[in-house]
């Protein structure tokens, strides 16, 4: 039986007292990186942070106010803060506010979205959400999705649909035979091979085409499925991508999706960064071909600007996914049998699933579909900023020209260095920088080599903060040349 004590305590932290305190302490994070005050990540020693956070279990409670006091002196203080406009790292947004605020309301209900009668208002904001987006994409009125995780549990989904179509029977008894073949592009995400070796094809199954220009080569997609039929192997998809995580390149959906309907392929698409660019209309040309997929995996935790977790995959014809996912589970879903089932966890990996649905909605009720598509181009424009920017700088080579919001470029010092010790040179950099305080960037490798990444997910980042990163990179990049060998 509670205690009365321990009974008042959960009751006092219902109050909008007890709310408060969490709500002032996200918005005095909000004000402090809006204002670019402080350094973007920290600068103490990974021993120090985790003797923060070295301590026994705690078997008595404490008062609110010292955990919330402890929050803001131990865990956001050495947090990596998203929201400064001079963080310039990975594709993970500086999130919406409006969306920020909607997480308080998804948790306080805790709904499961995975069955209609759970969650029976979360379920409609959901289906809603997956129509604007398969409207957007140009799927017709026998289209539909799921919200997921994020890109990679789309992709898998998709792959999964793809193998049901490919063989009915699979999710039974197996695959037989020969397994069926994946193929991607060379610069795809990781999570095609994952998938691959996850479904039993094996990564050697998984075919990558080469590259032009950071995206696949047509012609060379072309040759590998004439080289596939003459060998009988069986292609179980060809995924594309809609801005590839390393360079935001597009690859070209219109002529890929044509190769796929002229010989009956399962078309994917990988749009977990780029499909956002549909809002825009300066943008929503690169995605050209996407109502040919059959499937597309699309992340608002990206270039929505959404806090995570919000992935979402939609499907050209919902039956797809739902004949992905063939078991029975009387106890949870109660769909006539053949029709359609309002329950998302017919057509999804995840059971106990959030209503994330609701931050895409709020968002889109907020900054409206113009907004997005704003903020969008303005993040877009930050990486062409950058790019005219850094030509104006012998000692940066920027390595491509921007179609989305990230660059990759390399520094390239005065004096001879072999690949290997610019390539070291450049690690080291970003290294610097980010320990530094004054931003942070990400690097990743092109071409064999080392270089460095910069994506810019935060709205409040403008063209001064393009200058300071320059003018970061170069300060540091002096000190460093000085470093003793």
């Amino acid at each position: 039986m509670l205690s009365d004590d321990l009974r008042a305590a959960v009751d006092a932290d219902r109050t909008r007292d007890a709310g408060a305190r969490f709500v002032d302490l996200v918005a005095r994070y909000f004000e402090q990186t809006a204002l670019g005050v402080g350094a973007v990540s920290p600068t103490a020693g990974a021993v120090s942070r985790r003797a923060s956070f070295d301590e026994a279990l705690p078997m008595q409670g404490r008062p609110l106010s010292e955990i919330v006091a402890r929050l803001e002196r131990e865990f956001l203080a050495d947090a990596n803060r998203l929201s400064h406009p001079m963080y310039m790292g990975h594709q993970v947004a500086a999130p919406l506010p409006a969306a920020v605020w909607t997480e308080m309301v998804i948790a306080a209900l805790n709904n499961s979205v995975a069955v209609a009668e759970m969650s029976p208002t979360g379920t409609l904001v959901e289906e809603r959400v997956i129509r604007w987006m398969c409207d957007l994409a140009g799927f017709g009125p026998g289209s539909g999705g799921t919200l997921t995780s994020g890109g990679l549990e789309a992709t898998h989904t998709a792959l999964l649909a793809a193998r049901a179509a490919l063989d009915p029977d699979a999710w039974k008894r197996g695959l037989t035979g020969a397994p069926p073949v994946i193929i991607c592009g060379e610069h795809a995400h990781y999570a095609i091979a994952r998938a691959a070796g996850e479904l039993g094809l094996g990564t050697d199954n998984v075919r990558a085409v080469p590259s032009s220009d950071f995206a696949m080569d047509v012609e060379a997609l072309a040759a590998m499925l004439d080289r596939l039929a003459r060998e009988q192997r069986r292609v179980m998809a060809v995924v594309a991508t809609a801005g590839h995580t390393a360079t935001g390149a597009f690859d070209n959906l219109e002529a890929i999706g044509a190769l796929c309907d002229a010989r009956g392929l399962w078309f994917h698409v990988d749009g977990a960064h780029g499909a956002s660019a549909l809002f825009s209309a300066a943008h929503a040309h690169r995605l050209a071909g996407i109502a040919r997929a059959r499937t597309v995996a699309w992340d608002p935790h990206k270039m929505m600007l959404l806090p995570l977790a919000a992935g979402a995959l939609i499907a050209r014809d919902e039956r797809d996914l739902t004949a992905a996912f063939s078991q029975q589970a009387p106890y949870l879903f109660h769909g006539a049998e053949g029709a359609r089932s309002a329950d998302q966890g017919t057509r999804s990996f995840m059971c106990s699933r959030r209503a994330d649905a609701l931050k895409v909605w709020v968002a889109l009720q907020r900054y409206g579909a113009s907004g997005i598509g704003a903020m969008y181009d303005h993040l877009c424009g930050l990486a062409q900023t950058l790019h005219r920017r850094m030509a104006l700088r012998p000692d940066f080579v920027a390595l491509h020209e921007p179609e989305a919001n990230i660059l990759c470029f390399r520094w390239l010092p005065e004096g001879a260095h072999d690949d290997e010790t610019l390539d070291w040179l450049n690690q080291r950099l970003r290294e610097r920088y980010n320990a530094s305080g004054r931003g942070w960037i990400t690097s990743t490798v092109l071409n064999g080599h080392r270089v460095l990444r910069v994506t810019m997910m935060n709205p409040r980042t403008n063209e001064s903060h393009v200058e300071a990163l320059l003018d970061g990179l170069a300060t540091e990049s002096a000190q460093l040349l000085n470093e003793p060998a």
